[in-house]
């Protein structure tokens, strides 16, 4: 097959969606299909990929995967290139590509361009509904969060409704999409695949050395854009009062994002600055290393659709405490591999003591995570589902 990919969100901007991205197209070519992305351009980054085209250079039927669409490069809060999906150049490369399929990852900019062409070409067009859009307002700035949250997500059930195949990445996002005004039946449950190649050989005392994390205490571990979506506040509140509590324990937060000033605050005021470490952004090669230093992975995020992170550190063996939300609660088994909690201080703190308290228990719900994310969210058995979906809608469409 050859598959087009349309997504705002690319290399290397680390979040959901380029990974997303990135664990379908590695898979996809190991199966021998022909992955061709379309993604916004990101003023000095060179792409890795050996298949990367030059931005807007690669002349028609080139070998080349990977194109760059013109981009203005916005930074409030976090940097975030917004692609210009109109260019004589592109119009010019995607007209000649023999596409079978196309596969957008968002309802606007280059998803966009990804209705047109697949209309253009009269081939299928899959969406993918990763975002709760109304979590995500706090990025529109100037405009009152209800009137953008009624907006985008007037505009993605409208996209979604056009489209021949609706993904979500978890079960329980369908009645909210439903809700939202999408009539579309065409909606299949196809969650991001942990790519394993990356988590393998992991050196737990790598991390630990770094930050002086002796083996005889507990760390609790997040990672996590560090912004208002993802509930940070209320999981550092939460932890705070575990670490004034408990004499060994320390608390490590990886990511970054406009709240950390905040944050380092909350840090200060609760006289816990030698048992919190903010790591910052974690390259991808090194993550395997930081959820092996960990005993117990803390999130409370409701901002979920999947929560790849989960099935991350699922993979790794950690044992979860999270916030019971959309996407989260479809991953983590309560009670089997970790603690599903209401956004209730006492309970989210009462659950992580439980594991802290009860080695034997973590034990077993480590074992319980791995075995899970092996059986349900590794990129092979993903990767295979979404191709039998492709499959069909390009057999129907023939």
């Amino acid at each position: 097959m050859n598959i087009g990919i349309f997504t705002n969100n690319y290399l290397p901007n680390p979040y959901g969606v380029t990974g997303s991205v990135e664990s379908f197209r590695k898979q996809f070519e190991r199966k021998g299909h022909n992955v061709y992305i379309f993604a916004p351009q990101w003023k000095g980054y060179k792409d890795e990929n050996p298949n990367a085209c030059p931005p807007l250079a690669a002349p028609s039927g080139v070998s080349g995967r990977v194109f760059r669409y013109p981009s203005v490069d916005i930074k409030f809060k976090f940097r975030f290139p917004l692609a210009v999906p109109y260019s004589r150049k592109m119009d010019k490369i995607i007209s000649d590509l023999n596409l079978d399929i196309i596969h957008s990852q968002h309802p606007a900019l280059m998803g966009t361009s990804a209705m047109k062409w697949a209309k253009k070409k009269n081939i299928p067009l899959v969406f993918t509904w990763h975002t709760l859009y109304d979590q995500y307002t706090n990025f529109v700035p100037l405009i009152p969060d209800k009137l953008t949250a009624k907006w985008i997500i007037r505009k993605a059930a409208k996209y979604a409704n056009a489209c021949d195949q609706i993904i979500i990445p978890t079960e329980s996002l369908k009645n909210i999409i439903k809700n939202w005004g999408v009539v579309n039946e065409n909606i299949k449950a196809i969650p991001t695949g942990i790519e394993e190649e990356i988590y393998k050989n992991p050196d737990r005392s790598l991390v630990r050395n770094k930050y002086g994390i002796n083996e005889d205490e507990t760390l609790l571990l997040s990672i996590s854009r560090l912004t208002k979506e993802k509930n940070v506040r209320f999981l550092l509140r939460a932890v705070s009062e575990i670490l004034k509590s408990k004499s060994k324990v320390k608390f490590l937060i990886a990511g970054e994002g406009y709240l950390v000033p905040e944050l380092k605050k909350i840090v200060r005021r609760n006289s816990i600055e030698d048992k919190v470490i903010f790591a910052g952004i974690v390259n991808k090669k090194e993550i395997k290393d930081y959820y092996a230093a960990g005993d117990i992975f803390v999130y409370a995020s409701k901002s979920e659709t999947q929560g790849m992170i989960i099935s991350e550190a699922m993979y790794s063996g950690l044992p979860i405490v999270a916030v019971r939300a959309t996407g989260i609660q479809d991953l983590v088994e309560d009670k089997i591999n970790g603690y599903l909690v209401s956004e209730d201080r006492k309970e989210f703190i009462s659950a992580i003591n439980k594991l802290i308290d009860d080695k034997e228990l973590r034990d077993k719900f480590s074992r319980e995570s791995a075995r899970i994310s092996r059986e349900k969210y590794t990129s092979t058995v993903c990767a295979e589902k979404m191709l039998k979906v492709y499959e069909k809608l390009i057999s129907a469409s023939q």
